[in-house]
């Protein structure tokens, strides 16, 4: 899902490489009939930008967080059975 969210924002011509777009994903397992069953994961992002183009592109950031999970293959196939949420954390550099 990172490479997904970094690709879109590198789309719209935000810098996600050189440390700039981290993640931190957190998986909740239940047990169902005695065996352990990932049921839910949660991906943080922490997302460091330059002030300036954060004024400038802040609506496409957020634009293309909303929409990556329906763009990225892993969070497509387990959309049935794991439910997948995402959070974002952006701070401003300079």
């Amino acid at each position: 899902m990172t490479g997904t969210f970094g690709g879109a924002l590198e789309a719209r011509q935000v810098p996600a490489g050189e440390g700039r777009l981290s993640s931190e994903a957190i998986g909740e397992v239940e047990k169902e009939d005695g065996v352990l069953v990932l049921k839910r994961i949660h991906v943080s992002y922490q997302l460091n930008v330059e002030r300036a183009l954060l004024v400038q592109k802040r609506d496409a950031i957020e634009r293309a967080h909303a929409l990556h999970p329906d763009r990225c293959p892993v969070a497509r196939s387990i959309k049935g059975s794991i439910a997948v949420t995402t959070s974002l954390n952006i701070e401003a550099q300079g």
